[in-house]
């Protein structure tokens, strides 16, 4: 009896309590007012001022070169040249797609043999068709017997195959790039030309720059012929240290094969001159050096 007038005494406090909490207003004061620094204010006159340093494009436009003297290598100058002609990446697909061509344009084609329609003799059966016991055959000229045709021989026909300029052009400043990367062009300014027809001297000279055949042998690319038939003489000699040739006599194979390639400064600027297609939108080419240093 006393624990139930207990928990009815609860239950009327609890009854109590209730309406003094909601009978007590909850109110919450929002103020709104604008802050100075939120205000923002924008004028027709406002004027960007531009940067101080203007954006330069990634990576370096040009490269030097060092210009050698000849026969004693000793430095003269320096030499600008632009990175897309001798600064740029290795391309190996350019450089085998290139040297592919060079290779098929080459291929003479003359082999020919002749089927049995073309070999002279009589065209009268060697045997009857049935009763010898042998096979069958017909005439002497078939490509089963000896001085017979050639069956499915070949025929004089045309290897070569087709490669758009300008990746061929590419391709040539791909292999001057790489020689110049691993530091195996030397630019020489002037005429490579030696002062007597000597076989001792140009070996000792070799020997001395590293150019010889335990070296990896050299190629030597010239403006011309003229005033050089004794060091092209002496280069025929020596076989096994390198050869001497042209710049129009060279090709993209030449300037791999090696073990490095030394040239003279204008052969190399017609050589640059000559494959650049991929960069101007110019057919012609202007500023060649010829032999005789006359520009065309």
């Amino acid at each position: 009896m006393r624990s139930a007038i207990q928990q009815f005494n609860r239950l009327s406090i609890s009854q109590d309590a209730a309406p003094r909490s909601i009978s007590s207003p909850f109110i919450r004061t929002l103020t709104t007012t604008t802050s100075p620094r939120a205000s923002l204010t924008t004028t027709a006159d406002t004027v960007i001022p531009p940067p101080s340093d203007p954006l330069q494009p990634i990576g370096p436009q040009s490269v030097l070169a060092t210009i050698h003297a000849f026969p004693s290598l000793e430095p003269l100058r320096f030499e600008q040249y632009p990175a897309s002609h001798l600064y740029l990446p290795t391309r190996r697909d350019i450089l085998h797609r290139a040297v592919i061509y060079e290779g098929d344009k080459t291929r003479l084609g003359t082999a020919s043999t002749k089927w049995r329609d073309e070999v002279h003799g009589s065209t009268k059966k060697i045997r009857p068709q049935k009763g010898t016991g042998h096979a069958r055959l017909g005439d002497k000229k078939s490509p089963m017997l000896r001085g017979g045709g050639v069956a499915f021989g070949p025929k004089p026909r045309d290897f070569s195959t087709k490669l758009p300029r300008k990746v061929y052009d590419l391709a040539w400043r791909t292999a001057l790039s790489y020689r110049f990367r691993k530091g195996e062009l030397t630019i020489i300014d002037g005429a490579m030309t030696i002062p007597y027809p000597s076989v001792s001297y140009v070996e000792d000279m070799f020997n001395a720059h590293g150019w010889g055949n335990k070296d990896g042998r050299s190629l030597l690319v010239t403006l011309g012929k003229k005033g050089r038939r004794d060091f092209r003489e002496v280069m025929e000699k020596l076989g096994n240290f390198g050869r001497m040739e042209t710049w129009d006599e060279v090709d993209v194979k030449d300037l791999l094969e090696m073990g490095r390639v030394v040239i003279e400064r204008d052969a190399l600027k017609n050589i640059l001159l000559s494959h650049q297609s991929d960069l101007t939108n110019s057919i012609w080419v202007k500023g060649l050096v010829s032999a005789n240093k006359q520009e065309l």
